[in-house]
């Protein structure tokens, strides 16, 4: 219907509306369309508008409500993306402790290159200890940590709102596992039910920070010694936008915020792409080696998206130059999420987990550092059987971010970015938090994670082994074709033992090696 058309039509509505006593009151709704129809027409800045007024309107509604009919209405339980249907709907299941078995077999396609699986055993164990953890802590560390093997992963407040973060933090006290802050600091909602905590460091130094955004030692030391902080983690990059920076607008930055982060209420908050705390591999190790100290002895590591190979061999270079070492590293995927990140980045940059955990395991083994420095996942985990490929592949335990926010109650209604969740989980906006009753979720955040350490310690017994720690890439098969399949070991190259500093050049990684050096985050040579 064209713009001359639209106005007649509802003139017309409207005067029959007048003259005929019964339809008089909806002139309520005639009258407005007019008006409506008569902006539209008039204005210059949407062509569709001008030349469909009223009409073209109905192509932003269905807009909105495309995501929530194609998840309800047109997807399959293996379409959603990020996450399945399939996917959330184990998480929900296992968060209100409904049934999550599922009846007449798998619907995967089994011989799709996709599938992937683990090998069981004639004789499976049972009995086992499954209250058995992770201990982290080298032995400069004096207060080691032991931790879960699933724990929540890195979640500011700020992007998540306050009932969100209780809600989280009250579900890990009750679970006993740990809270990630993430980089927004360390915040009263974080503190009000005394869960495990880990204190986040990025570029910003949130908490922690001069008035030049600068780290700060003394505001730093002062925090880091509070009993509920159990571990420092010092981010480099995270897996949704690695190497790239943040800005929070000023109108966002509330007191609670600004207190939170040590920052001016009010005004853009900045978090650069880089560390200005150190500016080469020697410096960041030397860097944690004083955050350990200065809080009194707690593990300290770093958290990062693997990037270009040879910065992760300098780090190694750099620990066995000082013999300093880092008492963990959590590796981040590709595949990561966060609530707001540049399409590029989330899509195009950065190495996805597995091939990012394999790297960051080989870098370890290689250089006899595995036994010492401990190794975690994260990166759109969210079932017992990921736990167990992140095993497989290397890691000693494995965080999540999005599958708790599942538990929450999330729908993945990706509204993150614009303050308007509609289950309050990722929103600062009081109405919207008011329905998240943070008692209630709690208890579902620690169901789901009970579940699915559970599930991940059913696996390890059925493939005959003491603990999940045993499990090892040729327990993990994947299928290559629909005619061909092989053990992960045949297909990625897991390096032996000290074999980067014995025989470094018969790696396949052996020219990254090459080009590391601990003095600089820069190559030696051009790759």
């Amino acid at each position: 219907m064209r713009r001359w058309l639209v106005f007649p039509v509802l003139l017309l509505l409207a005067a029959f509306a007048a003259w005929w006593t019964p339809a008089r009151w909806t002139l309520l709704l005639w009258v407005p369309l007019l008006l409506i129809a008569l902006h539209d027409a008039l204005q210059r800045r949407h062509t569709l508008r001008r030349n469909y007024p009223l009409i073209a309107r109905i192509r932003w509604l269905f807009e909105d409500l495309r995501p929530f009919l194609y998840s309800y209405v047109v997807e399959s339980p293996f379409d959603g993306r990020p996450f399945t249907r399939a996917e959330r709907d184990i998480v929900y299941a296992r968060a209100k402790g409904d049934l999550d078995a599922h009846p007449f077999g798998t619907e995967l396609d089994v011989y799709s290159d996709e599938y992937e699986w683990m090998s069981h055993s004639i004789a499976p164990e049972i009995g086992h200890d499954r209250t058995q953890r992770v201990k982290v802590g080298t032995a400069q560390c004096a207060r080691p940590y032991e931790a879960a093997l699933l724990n929540i992963s890195a979640m500011s407040f700020g992007s998540l709102g306050a009932r969100a973060i209780e809600a989280l933090n009250l579900g890990a006290r009750l679970g006993n596992f740990y809270h990630d802050t993430g980089e927004g600091g360390f915040s009263p909602y974080h503190r009000t039910h005394g869960g495990d905590i880990v204190w986040e460091l990025g570029s910003g130094y949130f908490g922690c920070r001069d008035a030049g955004g600068r780290f700060d030692p003394e505001r730093f030391r002062d925090r880091a010694q509070d009993e509920q902080i159990k571990m420092i983690e010092i981010k480099l990059s995270q897996g949704a936008k690695p190497g790239h920076g943040g800005v929070l607008p000023g109108p966002k930055v509330s007191a609670e915020i600004a207190a939170t982060r040590g920052i001016p209420e009010g005004e853009d908050c900045i978090s650069p792409a880089g560390h200005s705390a150190f500016a080469t591999p020697v410096e960041m190790i030397e860097w944690a080696a004083k955050l350990r100290e200065m809080s009194g002895g707690k593990p300290v590591g770093i958290k990062l998206c693997v990037g270009q190979p040879h910065e992760i061999y300098a780090i190694m270079k750099a620990m066995i130059e000082t013999g300093i070492r880092l008492d963990y590293i959590v590796v981040d995927g590709a595949e990561g999420g966060t609530g707001a990140a540049p399409v590029e980045f989330s899509n195009r940059v950065g190495m996805p987990l597995r091939e990012g955990l394999i790297f960051v395991r080989n870098a370890l083994v290689g250089c006899g550092l595995k036994e010492e420095i401990r190794l975690a996942a994260s990166g759109k985990v969210h079932s017992g059987a990921g736990l167990a490929v992140n095993c497989a592949l290397g890691a000693d335990w494995s965080n999540a971010a999005r599958a708790f926010m599942f538990s929450l109650g999330c729908i993945q209604s990706l509204k993150c970015h614009t303050d308007m969740c509609p289950t309050g989980v990722a929103t600062q906006d009081p109405g919207r938090q008011s329905g998240l009753v943070v008692e209630d979720k709690a208890e579902r955040v620690r169901r789901f994670q009970a579940a699915t350490v559970s599930a991940l310690w059913d696996i390890s017994c059925a493939m005959g082994l003491d603990n999940p720690w045993e499990i090892r890439p040729h327990h993990l098969h994947e299928r290559l074709n629909s005619a061909r399949s092989d053990s992960i070991d045949r297909i990625y190259s897991f390096y032996d033992r000290r074999i980067l500093l014995e025989d470094p050049r018969s790696v396949a990684s052996a020219r990254y090696w090459a080009m590391a050096r601990a003095d600089s985050f820069r190559p030696a040579f051009p790759g």
